[in-house]
């Protein structure tokens, strides 16, 4: 019997334009992925019989096929695709991921990879080569993204709006920790601000750790209103995501800021997370300004000392 994957999908485009962040993604959404296979394997892939104890119906599965895969020719990889659509049934779809030259010389640059069409040439060579090969494939691409002005960060975010529906019907939960003197996260959809709890900044023997250290949570969960906002933040999120789940949201991400990122946002985003988790749901945490280091500067005056009599 021969295996019947739910999707199959094609990820393809200029180098360096993130096609193993596109396919490092879907393998964390759940599907099966394979890089650089030969197309004339394909066939015999999906000719495979399913695994053992499996109903028949495999995981999507994610193809990653350009310069470096072996006899690339696009057009008869289109002409492929054709035939396995027509002879197999098969829904198969192709991502076309594109990006301006000017910053695919930059991404070279920084990395000191050498582009895999001009081993001996400047990167700009390759890249305007490549662009030529690869023009039939874009044009007949079913879904194109342009990773110009994307962090890889964003366009796993936007990966993961695009296609974590396909492995289920709840949406795809992050909850993030960010310091507001580093900005907003582009992709939040809620957004908490934490900056009215007292800062452990401002207390040398804590100003080196983080929120994940029991002494900076408990400091930050001392302040006498924590308990009743993040009690509140958690109990309006408990009633939105079962109607962001029901609207067919594919992904939330929910955002805890601080003034740095590394102490109060870092801690209650970690609690929520928890909470989260003990009610069904499956969140992601991302401390996204974690590692930055601490900077007087960026956190405003220092608090007023407390009392003997204060927490």
């Amino acid at each position: 019997m021969s295996r019947s994957p739910a999707d199959i999908l094609l990820v393809t485009g200029l180098s360096g334009a993130g096609k193993s962040t596109v396919l490092k993604t879907l393998e964390d959404l759940g599907w099966e992925v394979v890089d650089n296979l030969p197309l004339v394997l394909l066939e015999r892939l999906l000719s495979a019989p399913p695994p053992a104890g499996s109903d028949g119906i495999g995981r999507p599965l994610a193809l990653g096929i350009g310069a470096r895969t072996r006899d690339f020719d696009p057009e008869r990889i289109i002409a492929r695709i054709q035939a396995l659509r027509e002879a197999h049934g098969h829904d198969i779809g192709v991502l076309y991921l594109d990006c301006a030259g000017a910053e695919l010389e930059r991404r070279y640059s920084e990395t000191r990879r050498r582009h895999p069409m001009a081993l001996d040439r400047p990167a700009r060579d390759g890249i305007a080569q490549e662009r030529v090969l690869l023009a039939p494939l874009r044009a007949w691409a079913n879904r194109l993204i342009d990773t110009t002005t994307l962090s890889s960060n964003e366009l796993a975010q936007c990966i993961r709006a695009s296609f974590a529906g396909q492995t289920g019907d709840s949406p795809t939960l992050t909850v993030m920790s960010f310091g507001f003197a580093r900005g907003l996260p582009a992709n939040a959809d809620l957004v908490f601000d934490m900056r009215f709890l007292r800062n452990p900044h401002w207390v040398p023997a804590l100003r080196p750790g983080t929120g994940l250290d029991p002494d900076v949570a408990a400091y930050v969960a001392g302040d006498p209103v924590y308990e009743e906002a993040v009690g509140r933040i958690e109990a309006l999120l408990l009633l939105l995501l079962p109607r962001y789940r029901a609207e067919g949201k594919s992904y939330l991400t929910v955002a805890i800021g601080c003034t740095g990122g590394r102490h109060r946002s870092v801690h209650v985003a970690d609690r929520i997370a928890r909470r989260l988790r003990d009610a069904g749901f499956s969140p992601t945490v991302d401390h996204r300004d974690l590692a930055a280091a601490p900077q007087d500067s960026l956190e405003g005056q220092p608090e007023r000392p407390m009392s003997d009599g204060q927490v």
